[in-house]
């Protein structure tokens, strides 16, 4: 079981502008936050810095986000992920929702949404997902 700080959040995306809007959202509301921008680079911050939560594009060049996902959950199962995810990928989000995500926002979200996302799966031990 990895051990995790629970007011550290890893954003990532490939988008600075959504990685940037997160952030500050994020760090306005007490959590400290680190960043990536593609899923290699998550995966060490992972190992890293034992996020909390991570918050995690689908579309990323290098290594996209289900497969982070996958990487993720094999090292820690136990992790707890959100998808951010644009319109039209409904049957992506499924599949990482069976992948093992706790949760998913749909873009262009709401910032109440997204501090309301990570409050409910950051208290949720549970298997229910959070849905936006």
């Amino acid at each position: 079981m990895v051990s995790r700080d629970t007011q550290l959040i890893l954003v990532v995306d490939d988008s600075a502008f959504i990685r940037k809007k997160c952030s500050n959202l994020l760090t306005k509301a007490g959590y400290r936050v680190v960043e990536a921008e593609d899923g290699i680079e998550a995966l060490a911050k992972y190992v890293d810095e034992k996020p909390g939560l991570v918050l995690l594009g689908i579309g990323m060049p290098r290594m996209g986000g289900i497969h982070a996902l996958h990487a993720i959950m094999r090292i820690d199962p136990a992790a707890k992920v959100v998808i951010i995810s644009a319109m039209g990928q409904r049957h992506v989000v499924q599949n990482a929702i069976k992948e093992g995500a706790k949760g998913f926002l749909l873009k262009p979200f709401r910032d109440g949404r997204v501090l309301d996302t990570v409050k409910k799966v950051l208290d949720n031990s549970g298997a229910e997902p959070a849905w936006e």
